[in-house]
Order: structure tokens, then sequence, then C-alpha cells
């Protein structure tokens, strides 16, 4: 019997799992119909709350359960690699607790790579229901800004719920990056992709854990860590300031040759100071990311820590 693993990453979900448990049971039973078995690895990611205690409940009764704990928590990235480490299926699906992902769609998914060839079956949304406007737009305009800046083809509205051949989930953890951008990853190591589009669904229970300042973050880490563009704009950025500049001096000569005392007045000193200042400090920034990363992946840190598994 083929054996698909449902990866679920899990920070402070002890409201949605009793639901989430349901219907990814529900769904299990209709696989095994099909001579297809699943198991569930549930990655704790820190939890604050009782999300780990309901999933060791689960393990106790459940045997196709099986869970990572982390010591701490390390975020979704290092909880989806913990899992993939952990899955021993023919294919493994990622999806979150909060049934956003919905696990009705897998078998769809599933007969897609079986009837289909493909390697993968991803899901996409078609609309941002119930989700702040604000947000919205600045998600659509990170995705446009990401497929111009880089060579990684990234599908606006992407999820990371999808299902993976074992061939695929091999080369995903291959990428042992310490500053891991999923999504990127996905595009990056290619594969025969299928996509499938639904409607937004909103959380069944609980809140969200991404605020807008985590989603900010984790825009610069796919930006920085798939394409090298920022640099490059600073590149030019400084080649042009530096023709204005030397324009600019030729012609405060020019104008103090003909007409006399219209180079003087520190006002104007001050803004220019202030302006090349700025772009210098924003180069500098933009050079200080990439060097951070460098430096971070030079350590060779652990992408987690787990402090008890089953």
């Amino acid at each position: 019997m083929e054996l698909i693993s449902a990866i679920v990453p899990s920070y402070n979900e002890q409201e949605a799992l009793p639901y989430f448990y349901k219907e990814i049971c529900r769904v299990a039973e209709e696989f095994k119909k099909k001579d297809v078995e699943m198991e569930f690895i549930f990655v704790d990611d820190g939890s604050k709350d009782k999300t780990l205690e309901i999933i060791k409940n689960y393990a106790a009764e459940d045997e196709r359960v099986h869970y990572v704990s982390f010591s701490r928590n390390f975020g979704k990235e290092a909880a989806i690699y913990a899992g993939l480490e952990a899955a021993k299926g023919d294919y493994a699906v990622l999806m979150d607790a909060d049934l956003q992902d919905p696990p009705a769609l897998l078998p769809e998914m599933y007969a897609a790579i079986k009837e289909e060839g493909y390697d993968s079956v991803a899901t996409r949304r078609v609309t941002r229901k119930g989700e702040p406007v604000i947000r919205s737009f600045f998600a659509r305009m990170f995705y446009k800004i990401m497929n111009k800046m880089s060579d990684v083809d990234l599908v606006d509205g992407a999820r990371d719920y999808r299902l993976m051949k074992r061939v695929m989930v091999d080369a995903i953890l291959s990428m042992t990056e310490y500053n891991r951008f999923t999504k990127g990853i996905f595009g990056w190591v290619g594969f025969k992709t299928k996509w499938l589009e639904y409607e937004n669904t909103e959380r069944v229970a609980g809140e969200t854990k991404w605020s807008f300042w985590k989603l900010f973050k984790y825009s610069l880490e796919g930006i920085i860590g798939f394409s090298t563009m920022p640099l490059m704009i600073a590149s030019w950025l400084g080649v042009i300031m530096c023709m204005v500049a030397a324009v600019a001096i030729v012609f405060v000569i020019v104008r103090q040759l003909l007409f006399g005392g219209s180079a003087f007045g520190w006002p104007s000193m001050v803004c220019i100071i202030a302006l090349f200042s700025g772009i210098q400090l924003l180069c500098i920034g933009i050079l200080g990311q990439y060097l951070s990363k460098t430096y971070l992946e030079s350590k060779k840190r652990p992408i987690y820590i787990a402090k008890e598994k089953r």
C-alpha cells in the first residue's frame, strides 16, 4: 500500500486541532478504500498553549499520529523542514491546522499525480476574502516584484498546501540552507506541477499567527534568498547619483561665474548632504542584509532543535 505523509506545522493551535483532526481522519478513510494509507506528522513549533498535549493524546490513541516538538519557536519554515525529514511516505503533503488548506482537496490532488503524471500538485487562492485590504494589496505586489526580480516562478495566491512525490521531497531536503523561503525553494527545485485553484476559506478557530510585520520580514527573506537584484539596484543608484552630483557641480560653477554669489548658503548644502547620506545608508543597508544572511549561513546552525518526538 502507498503511504501519504500529512505534515502539519502547529503553533498555538489548540482550538483548531480538534476540527482538523476530525477532517483529516475522514479523508484518510476515503484513501483507505483506495489502498492508500496516511500518517499524520504534527510539528509543534514551541507552542505556549495545550497544542502539544492535544497532539500527544491523539498519538496515544492513533498509531498514525507522529509528532516533533521543538525546544522553542523556530518558525514555520523550520517546522516544514522537520516534517519533511520525519515523513516516511511515498508522498508528502504540507497542510495548515486551521483548515484554510481544505483536506477535502487531497483525493483530487492525489489523482492528478497518479493519473496525469505530475510530480506535485500545488494550490492557490483565487480570492482573498476575509483578508485585510492593505495586506492583500502588499501580498499581490510582493508576487509581482519577486517574479520580476528573480528567476523563480512564484504564483500569486500560492499556498504551502502541496502534495509531492518522494523524489521532490528529497530534493527539498537536500537544500539545507538556514534562511529558508519554501515558496521559492518549491520553484527552484522544479518538477512538473499542477495548480489547483480554490476560494479562500477563513480559519476554523483561533487567530492567525502572521502579523503584517512578520509577513514583511518573510517577504524580505524571499527577495534576499532568491534574487541579487537589490544589490544591482544599489549599484546603479550609486552611479546615477554620481552623475547627478557631477551635473549639479557644473551647474553651480557656471552659475557662480555668470551671476556670482550663488554658490553659498547652508540650507542647500544640508539638503544635498542629507540626500546623499540617505542613499549611502540605503545601499549599505542592502549590502548588510546580504552579508548578515551569509554570516548566519556560515555558522551552520541547525534549522531546528527537537525537544521530543514520536
